[in-house]
């Protein structure tokens, strides 16, 4: 993975907590908006993370495969999955 490994890490981990958070309010019977809002929220984090990775993998994994001819349609198939995935 050539994204940043701390970045990462550290959305992660916030989204961790944010789950955390979300169980207890459902366990607490909170307001159902708050705790969609609470969700949405999540999905961002989540979402900044992946966004990260690919990013970096564009950079870094497909330059190098466009540059080098080796497996470069492969890589294009590849991100073009990903980006496909990423808009269902």
């Amino acid at each position: 993975m050539r994204a940043s490994k701390e970045k990462i890490v550290n959305l992660l981990n916030t989204a961790k907590g944010q789950i955390s958070g979300i169980l207890k309010m459902i366990d607490e019977d909170k307001y159902c908006i708050d705790i969609s809002n609470q969700l949405l929220s999540l999905m961002a984090i989540i979402k900044k993370a992946n966004q990260e990775i690919i990013e970096a993998h564009l950079e870094g994994c497909v330059k190098e495969a466009l540059l080098n001819e080796d497996s470069s349609k492969e890589k294009l198939q590849e991100i073009m999955q990903t980006i496909y995935k990423m808009t269902k």
